[in-house]
């Protein structure tokens, strides 16, 4: 396993270099948080280890940098420190740190640190397993290209940035960030239970096609609430649950399936919502073109306060480019493959 370590000290670089590269990991070694970006780009690297002040980019800056890349895997950051407070490890954490090891540096935790989040890492075996069946779901539409692939990207933009928001900053941890990323391509999954002749008709569906349509949010629903009874508590699963309910809710309480309204529908539901509709909004149907991205903006903006949080709304104005950014690149990579 590969492992940036970032530290302007040279001594203590060479011990941390010299406990890794014993233990079995490869490691790059590099004097500041402005490096470790360099050297992450140009590897497949997982964990970088931090010292929390350095020059040009500090560590705290280099967590919140790393957690705004779009990464094809999750990246482990331990963050060096003889910061010791409860706000200072707050604030680490909501920068994007995952662990915290004291300064000096005891050789022994640090390996007991990595290893830990080696199993950390271990994980995405399951998130891999969870997008596979959110893409089951989705290859019974054609239609559909990188419908999960972008929806999850712009899920994740809408959370980062409302993490820095007043009345968000207590909800929207790294974790959340990290959680609505996995699971909000499981936001379709019910429709495995949708008959072919609703679901993939070539048109606009009539009024009671229309209600078996919107049955796949219940189903979904349903599916992972039975996983829940066999794994209660694990968090993806909940919030998989409560995106696949909700994303079809709306702010005034007109949506479905329960018609909730406000913040009686679940935040990362609120969130998947604004993502869904800007995807559906902007990709080729056989029944609509697609629309340019000022349109669904127009659109979306028009719907502040009925349909969408305005929030979140503000959100996504404010993150446009990151929308038109993710929008390119999945939109080319649907088209190669």
């Amino acid at each position: 396993m590969q492992v940036i370590i970032a530290d302007d000290d040279e001594m203590i670089r060479t011990m941390l270099e010299d406990a890794l590269t014993g233990a079995g990991y490869d490691v790059t070694a590099v004097a500041d948080g402005l490096q470790a970006m360099e050297a992450l780009r140009e590897s497949s690297c997982r964990m970088i280890i931090t010292d929390w002040e350095m020059p040009n980019v500090s560590g705290i800056e280099l967590c919140r940098r790393v957690r705004e890349l779009d990464l094809p895997g999750y990246v482990y950051l331990i963050l060096l420190t003889g910061k010791n407070s409860v706000l200072e490890r707050v604030e680490g954490l909501m920068a994007g740190a995952d662990d915290f090891v004291a300064k000096p540096c005891d050789p022994g935790e640090l390996l007991a640190r990595v290893s830990s989040g080696r199993r950390v890492l271990s994980l995405e075996t399951r998130d891999v397993t969870i997008f596979a069946m959110a893409k089951l779901a989705e290859s019974r539409d054609p239609e559909t290209g990188a419908h999960l692939e972008r929806v999850r990207g712009y899920s994740r933009v809408l959370a980062q940035h409302l993490a820095g928001v007043e009345r968000f900053r207590d909800e929207i941890t790294p974790e959340f960030a990290r959680l609505i990323y996995l699971t909000s391509p499981l936001h379709d999954i019910g429709k495995v239970g949708i008959p072919d002749v609703v679901l993939l008709k070539p048109g606009r569906l009539s009024d009671r096609e229309f209600e078996i349509m919107k049955y796949h949010t219940t189903l979904g629903a349903q599916t992972l609430d039975a996983a829940l009874r066999q794994f209660p508590g694990v968090k993806f699963l909940q919030m998989g649950r409560e995106i696949a309910a909700s994303h079809h809710e709306r702010l005034d309480g007109s949506g479905y399936p329960d018609k909730l309204a406000g913040d009686q529908i679940p935040l990362c539901a609120r969130i998947v919502a604004l993502a869904d509709v800007y995807d559906a909004l902007t990709s080729k149907r056989v029944y609509k073109a697609a629309f340019a991205h000022d349109v669904a903006r127009s659109m979306i903006v028009n719907d502040s306060g009925t349909h969408f949080d305005p929030a979140i709304v503000e959100a996504f104005i404010q993150t446009e480019d990151r929308f038109s950014s993710i929008r390119t690149k999945l939109a080319d990579l649907a088209l190669a493959a």
